[in-house]
């Protein structure tokens, strides 16, 4: 069925595929145990929803999805977000604010749900990566920053860089040392574990490690904060009351969650797609998959899911196959529930808040900044733009800049696109941008021009003044010759410049030339009547044959 590519891998399952989803599924869950409560303290929720979070939807999900390794539940980025955008609205914790969490994660399904029906997964390409990358760093580090509340034993709020930082500096005075040895010891043992082995549940180890310390040490009676009652069972139907007024504040949290964890979801589903080759991604699927999971998590109490970049890496070196792994990660955490739960009451805030500072450390892209500074300054000054301003102004602000300098250089770049000036070579027959080939040799008479792109209202005065100043450079110039090749298209501004433009040349006493033009764009020119302007005789395949042309009618004048 269209909506429902399991079928496709339940028909043809392999036996041998079993023990892959089997180990996977297993591991996975485990991880998700104490990174589910984790994140839904991040997003301000009781740890309980984290693991509401990570039944219904994963099971969705596997059925819906068409990526078979993609792990979806709670991340770091999404949880911050959900803490910022309804940290206004209600005290976290509070039922009020469990009730908008939960109507978010609906609303951000609707939405998904929205853009996978109307085939709107390409709005997520104006996105560009270094944008991507640099608000990622900030954001990680934000959630990193958050997180010192719990390290260190103390009080802080707010969503924004130097407001946390702030908070922080001010009250090192009061830090909870023993909270902060802790954590700090978490810490090492989860980069431990994970430089012994990837597949270890090291988060697991830790929470069990913690859990024991302190109910064996009473560390409770000497200030070490801890998760406390987590209420089992199963979570139950429910409906919940929409409001009018809260839908209307919560639609600009719902949009930029349903935004970026899909991008989140479908940059890690391509890159495991990429490396088994043996089923298509389809993006608009990914929408309708990822929004009903929501849709359906929001019904039993779940906060925003998204597929994660660590858990999806863990579910695929584990072994996982096909969406079954997911679905015995979801009835991992179904036994939990039903079984478990009192066993957290010890666990202390500060390895939850190691755990997640852990995970964010690696979506910090030092390396790729690195790259971009050395390969492209523009994508770097794009990084680093969208990296100060998450910083400076905060995540949803962050995500709303980072759209407006991805369409900012979209505009810059397909307005002021490659423009080569080509000489020819000593062969007589190839042509070649006179500024990356010194051999390269110039005509007086003969300008010769390729332009990078498709030729339509955005630049075609750039193209027409780039032209002249180009021509006016020669001293006595009687062809120009476009090597029309890259141009893809031509809109009707670009073919009542291209009149102007000739008309100019003419007046000047300049022959104009058309060369390598394609069979859409010769259309364009025929149906438009552009081919007075530029006659048959006037149009060449190739460019030999267009010089050829101009100077045979050198030599006869």
């Amino acid at each position: 069925m269209k909506y429902l590519p399991s079928i496709e891998w339940i028909k043809n399952y392999k036996r041998e595929w079993l023990s892959g989803d089997v180990s996977a599924g297993l591991t996975v869950g485990v991880m998700l145990i104490p990174q589910g409560m984790a994140y839904s303290m991040l997003a301000g929720l009781p740890p309980i929803h984290g693991l509401y979070a990570v039944t219904i939807p994963l099971i969705i999900y596997a059925l819906m999805g068409t990526s078979r390794q993609l792990a979806v539940g709670p991340v770091a980025m999404v949880s911050l977000l959900i803490s910022s955008g309804i940290g206004t609205l209600a005290t976290q914790g509070s039922e009020q604010y469990i009730g908008l969490a939960i109507l978010l994660a609906f609303m951000v399904g609707i939405f998904q749900l929205s853009m996978g029906i109307f085939r709107l997964g390409f709005l997520v390409n104006f996105l560009s990566h270094p944008v991507i990358a640099g608000f990622t760093s900030a954001a990680a580090i934000i959630i990193g920053l958050s997180q010192f509340k719990h390290l260190l034993g103390i009080k802080v709020n707010g969503e924004k860089f130097l407001e946390i930082g702030h908070q922080i500096v001010t009250q090192l005075g009061q830090i909870h040392v023993l909270s902060l040895v802790i954590g700090l010891v978490a810490i090492f043992l989860l980069l431990m574990v994970k430089k012994i082995h990837k597949l270890m549940p090291g988060p697991l180890i830790v929470v069990l490690i913690g859990i024991l310390v302190v109910y064996l040490g009473g560390l409770t009676d000497q200030g070490v904060k801890i998760v406390g009652d987590i209420p089992g069972g199963l979570p139950t139907f429910s409906l919940f009351s929409i409001d009018l007024t809260t839908v209307k504040a919560l639609i600009p949290t719902a949009l930029t969650i349903g935004f970026v964890g899909f991008m989140e979801s479908i940059a890690v589903a391509k890159a495991i797609q990429q490396k088994h080759k043996n089923y298509k991604l389809d993006a608009n699927q990914e929408l309708i998959a990822l929004g009903t999971a929501n849709i359906g998590g929001s019904f039993f109490r779940s906060f925003p899911v998204t597929g994660g970049f660590s858990r999806t890496a863990v579910n695929d070196q584990a072994g996982a196959n096909t969406g079954l792994a997911s679905i015995i990660s979801a009835l991992l955490i179904v036994l939990t529930l039903l079984f478990f739960t009192s066993y957290f009451y010890f666990l202390p805030n500060a390895v939850l808040a190691a755990i997640i500072l852990v995970a964010v450390y690696g979506l910090i892209d030092f390396k790729e900044a690195k790259h971009l500074f050395h390969t492209d300054k523009t994508d770097f000054y794009l990084f680093v733009a969208a990296a100060i301003g998450t910083l400076i102004m905060g995540i949803e602000e962050g995500i709303i800049l980072g759209v407006i300098l991805s369409l900012a250089v979209l505009i810059y770049r397909v307005s002021y696109p490659h423009f080569a000036e080509l000489g020819i070579l000593e062969s007589g027959k190839d042509f070649k941008n006179v500024l990356r080939y010194k051999t390269a040799h110039i005509v007086d008479e003969i300008v010769i021009l390729r332009f990078d792109a498709q030729l339509y209202f955005a630049n075609s005065s750039y193209f027409a003044d780039h032209a002249f100043s180009i021509i006016r450079k020669r001293k006595n110039p009687k062809y120009f010759i476009f090597d029309a090749s890259p141009v893809s298209a031509m809109d009707s501004t670009a073919v009542h410049m291209l009149s102007d433009f000739i008309k100019d040349l003419e007046k000047d006493g300049v022959t104009f030339l058309l060369a390598n033009a394609i069979g859409p764009v010769r259309d364009i020119i025929m149906k438009s009547g552009l081919d007075k302007a530029i006659p048959l005789d006037h149009q060449f395949t190739s460019l030999a044959d267009a010089y050829k042309f101009a100077q045979a009618g050198l030599k006869s004048s």
